[in-house]
């Protein structure tokens, strides 16, 4: 499917997604940036917004920052 940038506000009061261009998102989640729990977050949300299965969706650059490069591949049978 291709790649996305996303900007992560972790620890927001409520949770949305907001499409800033074609291949960049801003993602508010509520859960904090510890022990990967805004990651996976994220994650959800994508896979959600996208109607896409969650492991098909994987961080590729950013574990640590606000800004993620995410990869979404194809779902192979």
């Amino acid at each position: 499917m291709g790649q996305l940038t996303i900007r992560v506000r972790a620890g927001a009061k409520q949770e949305r997604i907001e499409a800033l261009s074609d291949d960049v998102l801003k993602v508010w989640v509520t859960a904090p940036p510890e022990h990967e729990r805004a990651n996976q977050r994220v994650i959800t949300l994508l896979a959600d917004y996208l109607d896409v299965p969650k492991r098909t969706i994987h961080i590729m650059h950013g574990h640590h920052t606000s800004t993620k490069i995410i990869e979404i591949s194809d779902e192979q049978h």
